[in-house]
């Protein structure tokens, strides 16, 4: 079924990195105009994970150790920023590819990744790319919660 305004979709924005032609600089460059392309469509939502799978190319896999946080971070911001950039954190959630992930990095790794990656972001945007986008598109009620998340001084005009 095509993509188009009127159906939605939900989708991994990363699956295809590092594989065949989305593996050269050219292949980021394609990646990039499609998911310009797909932003278009209000109601498509981007699900921003699976980056530490094998397939999208970052070898962290063959390292002796799992890779940490802060080089997750770095290697994944790119990527990341695209897809916040082109859907808004509103059309866009962080999820874990768990247990395919662990090839590269452990599960609290990943999500501290994210956490470096959004740090100067706003709390009302961060809420969103951590459960709040995933909450109204699965239709989840949300119990009482706290997101650790603090204000900065910029969050408070």
């Amino acid at each position: 079924m095509p993509i188009t305004p009127e159906t939605g979709s939900l989708f991994h924005a990363e699956t295809q990195l590092g594989v065949g032609r989305y593996s050269t600089e050219d292949g980021a460059a394609l990646w990039r105009r499609n998911l310009t392309e797909l932003s278009t469509c209000p109601n498509v939502v981007v699900k921003i994970g699976g980056l530490g799978m094998p397939v999208a190319g970052h070898g962290f896999e063959f390292e002796a150790r799992p890779a940490r946080s802060h080089l997750l971070a770095e290697a994944w911001r790119p990527h990341v920023e695209t897809c916040i950039e082109l859907f808004s954190p509103e059309r866009s959630m962080f999820e874990s590819n768990f247990p395919v992930d662990k090839q590269s990095c452990s599960y609290t790794a990943l999500w501290n990744s994210f956490k470096i990656i959004t740090s100067s972001m706003s709390v009302d945007e961060r809420q969103a790319l951590f459960f709040g986008t995933a909450a109204r598109t699965y239709n989840l009620e949300l119990a009482n919660y706290s997101t650790g998340f603090r204000k900065k001084r910029s969050d408070n005009r």
